[in-house]
């Protein structure tokens, strides 16, 4: 049974305060002195676990590491990771009939994607360890953050991409950083599995998001939007809506919560509720809540445009539903066209973000329909990837330009 206590006693394993526990049996494992991933004794997930979990007090500088108190080191391999803008979106507010609507934009991060968070920690935990090749599965975003992050630290990184299912953008950025690149005719969670095996024969250091350090970088969103949300409101919001992809942010951002209440900077209370958002042709997790299952079935086939999210077996799923379920969130499926609208209107607010981010959005438009989003309710929608990261999504989602005359008048007569 998933145990994501966090009231237990440091072991013996611990290392400087830190250590690693199995959220299925309570196995307790020392973070640094093996390469390890999941349980050794039940084949479930581990999380990160602490001595003492600090409040907003202990917090100081800007960026991811701003809150090394809440991480294992003091410093990451960093290119100056996080502190991401909190927009407002006044039209989309007004339309909405929202109190206060916010957007989290993850693409303002170096590489374009929220994952440069969970790679800061990821590829330092890596040198701590004393291995050599990083290795992912990915839709795009990982790889890009990889790539960059690990030619940072100066190691080789090999990326298995599903083939001609990812954009070019993101191909592009794992290529310039020197990354090597293998498409896999498959899914991505085919490159998963393939990776898995790698990494479990040694041949790399895995960093999806089944890795838990992964997720403690992207925790650190979470304490940029309260915080921000605090400075501005005056109040934490009562909702975040994300799109829902593996489910490492849903995960990341309730453990997140868990450590404020228990370092007692946030009542329990106080938790935003976590809705997360799918593509209709890839939503296990919304199958999940929606039949309240206590596992996620995972799906053979997905299909959307949105690329970063067109996952069928969400790894994450044990630590994400029941951050769903304890915060009294939920999750909703939108289609293609709806993202695709929600893309154009973020765009009108001058906010760019790759068609996975605008889901957020697509999804609090729906819930708020439904009734489920009340009018006196204040929202922060993340964003996950920049505009750039799906030039070809972009184009199409856009006008088309216009052909003139090379003169000052035929264009006045275009427009």
């Amino acid at each position: 049974m998933t145990d994501l206590s966090l009231a237990k006693p440091t072991p013996s394993v611990a290392d400087d305060g830190t250590w690693l526990a199995c959220i299925e049996c309570g196995e307790t494992i020392a973070p640094f002195a093996d390469v390890v991933y999941r349980c050794p004794e039940c084949d479930g997930l581990l999380e990160a676990r602490y001595d003492t979990y600090p409040d907003w007090s202990d917090f100081e500088g800007r960026g991811v590491w701003r809150y090394s108190a809440a991480l294992p080191f003091e410093m990451g391999v960093s290119i100056e990771e996080g502190d991401t803008p909190l927009y407002t979106v006044p039209g989309i507010e007004d339309e909405l009939g929202l109190a206060d609507l916010r957007v989290k934009h993850e693409g303002m991060n170096p590489t374009g994607s929220f994952k440069d968070r969970g790679m800061t920690v990821g590829v330092k935990v890596a040198d701590e360890l004393g291995v050599d090749r990083l290795a992912c599965a990915s839709t795009g975003n990982t790889s890009a953050a990889l790539a960059c992050y690990g030619t940072r630290a100066g190691k080789p990184v090999l990326v298995l991409l599903p083939a001609g299912k990812v954009a070019a953008g993101k191909v592009a950025q794992a290529s310039l950083h020197g990354a090597k690149i293998c498409e896999v005719d498959g899914n991505f969670d085919d490159c998963l599995d393939v990776v898995a095996e790698l990494a479990n024969r040694g041949e790399a250091y895995l960093l999806n998001s089944l890795n838990p350090f992964r997720l403690e970088g992207q925790k650190t969103i979470g304490l940029e939007i309260l915080e921000a949300s605090k400075t501005e409101t005056g109040r934490y919001p009562d909702r975040i809506v994300l799109p829902v992809g593996n489910a490492g942010n849903t995960a990341a951002l309730y453990k997140c919560f868990r450590e404020l209440v228990a370092a007692g900077a946030m009542d329990e209370d106080e938790m935003p509720a976590l809705t997360g958002v799918q593509a209709a042709g890839a939503a296990p997790m919304v199958e999940a809540v929606e039949n309240g299952w206590d596992e996620v079935e995972p799906w053979d086939s997905v299909e959307t445009r949105a690329t970063a999210i067109r996952i069928g077996n969400p790894v994450n799923a044990p630590k994400a539903l029941p951050g769903i379920r304890a915060t009294g969130g939920t999750a909703v499926a939108v289609e293609d066209d709806e993202i695709t609208d929600a893309q154009r209107d973020l765009a009108g607010e001058g906010v760019g973000v790759e068609p996975a981010s605008a889901a957020s959005v697509a999804g609090l438009r729906k819930l708020r329909e439904s009734g489920v989003v009340g009018e006196d309710e204040q929202v922060v929608c993340l964003t996950t990837g920049h505009l750039l990261k799906d030039p070809d999504a972009a184009a199409a989602a856009g006008s088309e330009p216009i052909p003139v005359p090379a003169d000052a008048d035929g264009v006045l007569d275009a427009i």
